[in-house]
């Protein structure tokens, strides 16, 4: 992992709502961690690429179109295909309660509804990925 905890921002799928992906990039940004911002509407293949490129340690992905079962496993399986097992995956957005256990058996490391501050978004990714 690099000095500077580098983190890409995505938002997967046809959601064409940004405003919290660019919200919390740029806290992550505040922060001191290197953030880059994928833009809207990308397919898996796309993050999966730009996190390859990009050498990143974790990829924040912002979903609200309720396709997270079926986005959020094909980015889990295109980082393994790619070598990438190590990048943490974290979430964000409207992902039902009932939808959480899958997801972090598959290997979410976390989880932000609506309404997490920005404060812990960046408590919880730094634990992650520094141990600490």
């Amino acid at each position: 992992m690099s000095e500077r905890l580098r983190i890409l921002i995505a938002k997967p799928g046809l959601d064409g709502h940004d405003r919290g992906a660019k919200v919390v990039a740029r806290a992550l940004r505040d922060a001191g961690m290197e953030v880059i911002y994928t833009g809207l509407r990308q397919t898996p293949e796309m993050i999966v690429e730009a996190a390859l490129q990009e050498d990143v340690d974790a990829i924040g992905l912002s979903i609200l179109s309720g396709a997270h079962m079926t986005l959020i496993p094909r980015v889990i399986e295109g980082l393994r295909e790619a070598g990438l097992d190590q990048v943490r995956v974290f979430v964000g957005g409207i992902i039902p309660d009932e939808d959480v256990a899958a997801l972090e058996e598959l290997g979410v490391a976390a989880i932000f509804g609506p309404g997490t501050s920005t404060q812990v978004i960046t408590d919880v990714v730094r634990r992650h990925l520094t141990g600490g």
